[in-house]
């Protein structure tokens, strides 16, 4: 069958049959275990299963809800399946599909958390860490060429680039301000020169048809999607008392100044400057956790990002690995129950991290579906994710300085480490293996090396 004649063969396929909210949370529930290969994966594993298998929406409504979600701030895949489920059943479908969407992970990373500060100064495990580590600095890099070659489509985002590396690499400015003065440059550079800040690199638009879809081209858009002033505030109400109070909570039992109240507050800053995906939030994270806090060390940071990447849900989902040892270590409900410090912590930063992913969803999806994909205000986003380039070259170097110069620069040169990660730029950038691929290979040399 060729290319040309196959949209034509796929329209004579009947309509899906409706799905019921049950059947929806089987799939959610599924795909939250089995979301391996980061945001390109997932979205990848949805678009095959919801659009070409299930036909449960249209590649061009689905392509519009994504190119919505890239938008915004936090996990992309993650608000992309909470768009479809709650454009198919309403609030609870999407509260169900985003929540499913990250809780496997959330468990999964808290026992591999425990196990980690448990067990990791055992020769076994600390050989594949050894392994690791290079790894994910080779993965980091990978990272800021894959999002570079998408954003930096001008002189003017390339120098962008350049510039946010300069500041947070030569003059250590936070985070926050390099996106606020990103965000500046795009919205002036919009005006002034509009065909510089233009979105490039996108998801295209939709090429085939696989056949009617329950959600299709021509669907009208359902009630409970339509925009509604009461609706907003509403969910703007509802949302605030969901951040307001377990925040009130945590400072009347452990003071503004409490680990878990200061977590709760950092996540939450955290949260909205996700711009570009998990590895535009790292350099932040890393700022705070490590070099503010204290709660990890940078080691432990690098393993964390490891253990993230192995694991199924967001790789924002980190954030979880960062709470677990922050609590842990420190004790916060005394040594007999370090665990369930580390628990909670876990459970507390993942909540905050994805609250406001709920709220941009239920509250912006209904402007979404009214606008037919005319999203203004694109430049200073433009600019941002061009900035995040530079931020996530600057924290590849940072952990590439960790793995190679254990003892800093006054002590040796690790060349294991230095010859593990050349493999896996090589079996990266060369050849295109995927990330597990990468991981367990260079875990096996590093335990070979160890």
């Amino acid at each position: 069958m060729s290319e040309t004649n196959r949209p034509s063969v796929e329209q004579d396929r009947p309509r899906a049959e409706p799905v019921s909210l049950f059947q929806a949370f089987l799939f959610w529930l599924k795909l939250g275990f089995i979301s391996f290969g980061g945001p390109a994966g997932q979205i990848s594993l949805m678009h095959q299963e919801l659009v070409e298998r299930r036909r449960w929406i249209s590649e061009r409504r689905f392509l519009h809800a994504l190119n919505y979600c890239m938008l915004l701030p936090g996990p992309e895949a993650q608000q992309l399946a909470t768009y479809i489920g709650w454009l198919m059943h309403r609030t609870w479908g999407g509260v169900l599909a985003g929540v499913l969407f990250v809780l496997p992970s959330l468990f999964i990373l808290i026992a591999l958390s425990w196990l980690y500060i448990a067990f990791g100064e055992m020769p076994v495990v600390a050989g594949l860490f050894y392994g690791i580590k290079p790894a994910v600095t080779a993965i980091v890099l990978q990272a800021a060429h894959r999002i570079g070659s998408r954003a930096l489509k001008s002189d003017w985002l390339w120098a962008i680039a350049a510039a946010s590396f300069v500041a947070i690499f030569a003059l250590d400015a936070p985070f926050p301000l390099i996106v606020l003065g990103a965000a500046l440059i795009g919205y002036l550079g919009g005006r002034l020169a509009p065909e510089k800040f233009s979105v490039g690199g996108g998801h295209g638009a939709a090429k085939q048809s696989y056949g009617p879809a329950l959600i299709d081209d021509d669907t009208p858009t359902p009630e409970h999607a339509r925009f509604r002033w009461p609706r907003l505030a509403l969910l703007l109400v509802i949302g605030a008392a969901l951040w307001i109070l377990p925040m009130g909570l945590l400072t009347a039992a452990f003071g503004w100044d409490g680990t878990l109240t200061q977590m709760g507050w950092f996540f939450t800053k955290a949260a909205l400057l996700t711009f570009g995906g998990a590895y535009a939030v790292l350099p932040y994270v890393y700022q705070g956790a490590v070099g503010h806090y204290g709660w990890l060390t940078p080691t432990q940071m690098i393993d964390g990002l490891a253990l993230g990447e192995t694991t199924p849900g967001p790789l924002i989902m980190v954030v979880a690995f960062v709470g677990f040892v922050g609590a842990y270590v420190q004790q916060l409900f005394g040594a007999d129950q370090a665990f369930l410090a580390g628990a909670v912590a876990a459970s507390l930063v993942t909540w905050f991290t994805f609250l406001p992913s709920f709220l941009f969803i239920l509250a912006g999806g209904p402007l979404v579906e009214s606008t037919h994909n005319e999203l203004k205000f694109t430049a200073p986003l433009t600019a941002i994710t061009a900035a995040v380039v530079g931020v996530i070259l600057n924290l590849a170097l940072f952990f590439g300085y960790h793995v190679l110069w254990p003892q800093g620069f006054s002590g040796r040169f690790d060349w294991p480490s230095a010859l593990i990660a050349l493999a896996a730029a090589v079996a990266l950038f060369r050849f295109k293996r995927g990330v597990i691929q990468v991981l367990v290979g260079c875990a096996l040399a590093g335990l070979l090396v160890h």
